[in-house]
């Protein structure tokens, strides 16, 4: 690492931070807490060390404590990770810094450039045209901390990059220490618990928090590095748009009947606040740095023309900004410009109709400075305010709707009661043939709008709600612009009529117009392996459609398609959903292309490695060639959105690496349409998914599996925090289909036996070897074949994260019978997956990222003491008040510690 660029080191940051929580329980609470704080760490780094044969120290200590300590224990251990990790987050700043600086880094812009460097310009443009990437952020309930805890977080991170980045006199240093200090103490006094569950707006706000204070400043840096990394390789191509962001939080009411329209028409209206405050930011400060006199330059036809279509628009405006401002036609152009943005929301005539308009005027601004030698200043900064129009627009991030298939079909169930069709006893293809008239004749069956507001109307509550989603939806798109509110997503397509429903309901609402316009992407979840299997019959049957082929054409022949990541290992595994999301990717790209459609994958992954997560670079790049189109869309959930997006530094590296990995797949996809994957390795994947999901299903169809899970994981605590809006399950039964799948990966998480993220690999590869595979071959597989390499890469992720010494304590606390059943068969899969995969990938080690290594060796001794005062509480009958605030802490303490939660 590049010592000329730092102050200090990952193990400094964590030795002094760590200190300082022991200062403050010293000071807070008692000398004594500290001394049990310091016994439990020291007993549990002996343990770890080699040095205790047991840990029944721990316990014994753990068994003495009265519950006012237990308070301060779970405190101490959660305050210390909440710093460590900023400690961390600090480190991978140094790594990127340096690595930056030596020009190392191995997936970055300059090595995309350089791919597109080995094609001829025409084929780069090509590259670029296609690609568009778009992270969606989601408010599913994964982040445990509260939003006062991670202000306070991030203040001491920014001291912490003060004393890594500035040189600092002995003065300014204690300065910043004083401020650490007191962030930290104001910290211990916080409650980390959330009295009150959150309600949607506060999950929106969450993430336009970071749309608007880290993403929004770094897109410019992005695009800017990029143009000079293609200059440098050869290629003088003005980089197109690559990508946008966009958003649930507000808009997602799929099992959350608290994301009303109101709350999304709240947000809508919040999220263009927040983006034309800062144009309007932006616009002031440039009129500080275009402040040319007009007399000594020429500042063209194009210019004069715009600002004179200004002045004729807003005479009293340009009235006074040739007052304030006499011979600087900039400055009276910016003046006015920003009088078109306050406009936008005003009864006033003369503000913008659109980003376009916006970015047409910032182009004739740069143009003219430009030739009146002013390139410097457009490139440092009119070029990335024009990239921030091209990426946030007016709205900052475009909205998805997404809402379960089951309540359109209620919706339009009762709708076309009122209008005599009993459309419940209709069949499939009937209900196809009813829609499709419907949308394609020329009066309206219903009206939305009018049957939401009629009190009188018999409609359940989920169908009024759905009505007027879809008649507010055409008044939302009216007023912010079709580009705000564009894609509708739906829960548990299984039948065409299921997308159908939706492009009735949009089209009787005013939404679609065809075949001229259609305001929506309709976009089928495929989730289920009914679904999946079934693709073929769901999307032919759409794309023959006369009404849905019209839509299609009108949104470009562009259809998006979203995969379910988490449900899909929920109910198959982490084996056989990976391989069924991959073979049916590749199916999914041979229909589309059957229909000369161009396909936008969506993938709905969470932060966990069993929920699709893990490195997304990686992930992109093993995505299959057919699948590849250059567009891409993926969910963004949780504390993922806080560790890639809520540091400058480390959200310019994630779009990079992203930006990266997506060009150079679409090139790879281009010079090879279809991915040459050997048939013996399908063969072999086939027979290790087959034999997986078996094993798998028959485990959690076992009897008393259910109640095992309930017993040897904390489910229970899980379901009671106030982590999100949305229910932990579905219903009121006791499922593992009923539960979602946050709460599923949540709950093994905590137990520190990562199920979801590994178990029935072992029994699939045992499977293929049985039926005559080779090792030999695995390994071939590994080395060369993308989509089974990272497979194995994240298995092995989730098996070096478990510890089965403390998911035994958790087994502990099950009925005798049930642990003995399952707990053994569990370890069993563990231990032969973890001996499978070394051998497979040909290491000595789960994972081979020393950075990973070096901070689970950091972490798990501190970890832990919480797991072991978890089920210490678990495992009482009563518990206080205090024990029951306790026991949630500790979740949040081994979420942290764990750096991750579903």
């Amino acid at each position: 690492m590049n010592d000329e660029l730092h102050n200090r080191t990952v193990n400094q940051d964590v030795r002094e931070l760590g200190a300082l929580v022991g200062d403050t329980i010293r000071e807070q609470a008692s000398r004594d807490d500290f001394e049990t704080v310091e016994t439990l760490r020291t007993a549990s780094i002996a343990y770890r060390n080699g040095d205790a044969d047991s840990r029944q120290g721990l316990h014994q200590i753990l068994d003495r404590l009265r519950p006012d300590r237990e308070s301060i224990v779970a405190r101490g251990f959660t305050t210390y990770f909440e710093l460590i990790n900023l400690a961390e987050e600090r480190e991978r700043v140094r790594a990127i810094r340096s690595a930056s600086q030596e020009q190392s880094l191995g997936d970055s812009l300059e090595v995309a450039a350089e791919a597109l460097a080995e094609v001829d310009e025409h084929t780069a443009k090509r590259v670029l045209e296609d690609v568009l990437i778009e992270p969606t952020f989601t408010a599913h309930p994964t982040e445990a901390r509260r939003k006062t805890v991670k202000s306070k977080l991030r203040s001491v991170g920014v001291d912490l990059e003060t004393l890594d980045e500035r040189d600092l006199t002995d003065k300014e240093r204690s300065h910043v220490d004083r401020d650490i200090e007191s962030e930290v103490v104001s910290l211990w006094q916080t409650p980390q618990v959330r009295y009150r569950q959150p309600e949607p707006t506060d999950e929106a706000i969450n993430v336009q928090w970071y749309l608007e204070n880290t993403i929004f400043d770094v897109v410019g840096e992005v695009y800017d590095e990029f143009e000079e990394a293609l200059s440098k390789a050869g290629h003088d191509i003005d980089v197109p748009k690559l990508f946008e962001f966009r958003s649930w939080a507000g808009s997602d009411r799929d099992g959350n009947p608290y994301v009303t329209p109101e709350v999304t028409a709240e947000t809508l209206d919040r999220q263009r606040r927040v983006v034309l405050e800062r144009y309007r930011d932006a616009l002031k400060r440039l009129s500080g740095v275009l402040s040319q006199d007009g007399s000594r330059i020429d500042v063209g036809e194009a210019f004069e023309k715009s600002l004179s279509a200004d002045r004729e628009r807003l005479p009293g405006v340009a009235r006074a900004a040739e007052d304030r401002y006499p011979r600087e036609p900039y400055r009276q152009k910016l003046k006015l410009m920003r009088e078109r943005i306050n406009r936008i929301d005003d009864v006033r005539p003369g503000g913008y109709e659109d980003s376009t308009e916006f970015r047409a005027d910032l182009d004739v601004l740069a143009e003219s400075a430009a030739e009146n030698g002013g390139q410097s200043v457009v490139n440092a900064h009119v070029d990335p305010l024009r990239r921030q129009v091209d990426t946030f627009g007016f709205s900052l991030a475009s909205l998805d709707l997404r809402d379960h298939q089951e309540n359109h079909t209620e919706a339009v169930a009762e709708a076309l009661a009122l209008e005599g069709i009993d459309y419940r006893e209709l069949s499939e293809e009937e209900r196809i043939e009813t829609l499709t008239e419907a949308v394609v004749q020329d009066e309206p069956v219903i009206d939305p709008g009018a049957l939401y507001r009629d009190e009188g109307a018999d409609l359940s509550e989920t169908a009024r709600t759905v009505l007027e989603l879809f008649a507010r939806l055409a008044d939302w798109q009216a007023e912010y612009g079709d580009d705000a509110i564009d894609t509708y997503a739906i829960s548990m397509t299984e039948e065409p009529s299921h997308v159908l429903e939706v492009l009735f309901l949009a089209e009787q609402a005013g939404v679609i117009a065809l075949p001229e316009h259609s305001g929506i992407d309709i976009v089928p979840l495929l989730e289920t392996e009914y679904a999946l299997s079934g693709a073929r019959r769901i999307m032919g049957t759409l794309f023959e459609n006369e009404a849905y082929s019209q839509a299609l054409d009108a949104r470009g022949d562009t259809q998006e398609i979203m995969l379910g990541y988490s449900d899909s290992n929920k109910e198959n595994g982490f084996l056989a959903a990976n391989w069924s999301l991959y073979d049916n990717q590749r199916r999914l790209a041979e229909i589309t292309d059957d229909f000369d459609v161009t396909m936008r994958l969506f993938h709905g992954r969470g932060g966990s490695i069993s929920r699709g997560g893990g490195p997304m670079n990686e992930a992109l790049l093993a995505l299959p060639n057919e699948s590849v189109s250059g567009q891409v869309k993926f969910t963004e959930q949780g504390e993922a959105i806080a560790e890639k997006y809520a540091n400058p530094r480390i959200a310019e590296r994630n779009i990079e690496q992203m930006v990266n990995a997506q060009v150079r797949a679409r090139k790879r996809a281009l010079d090879e349409p279809e991915e040459d994957v050997r048939e013996e390795w399908t063969g072999a994947m086939e027979t290790m998914a087959d034999a997986a999901r078996e094993e798998y299903r028959d485990l959690l169809e076992s009897d008393g599996f259910v109640s095992y899970f309930e017993q040897a994981t904390p489910i229970t605590v899980i379901e009671e925090l106030n982590l999100g809006s949305r229910p932990a399950s579905r219903s009121e039964e006791r499922s593992v289909e009923d539960l979602r799948a946050i709460p599923w990966v949540f709950s093994w998480t905590q137990s520190r036996c990562i199920l979801p993220g590994w178990y029935a690999l072992a029994a699939g590869i045992d499977a293929y070897l049985d039926s005559g595979g080779d090792v030999a071959d695995l390994r071939e597989m590994y080395d060369e074949w993308p989509f089974f390499r990272t497979t194995l890469d994240n298995a092995a992720l989730a098996l070096a994260r478990t510890e089965m010494e403390i998911a035994a304590e958790y087994a502990g606390l099950a009925e005798s019978s049930l642990a003995e059943t399952f707990f053994p068969r569990i370890e069993r899969e563990y231990e032969r997956a973890s001996e499978l995969v070394t051998e497979i990938a040909g290491r000595d080690a789960l994972v081979r990222r020393d950075w990973l290594e070096e901070s689970l060796r950091r972490r798990n001794p501190y970890v832990d003491p919480l797991n072991l005062l978890q089920t210490h509480l678990l495992g009482q009958t009563h518990r206080t008040d205090v024990e029951e605030r306790t026991l949630r802490l500790t979740v949040k303490g081994i979420a942290a510690g764990m750096k991750n939660t579903g």
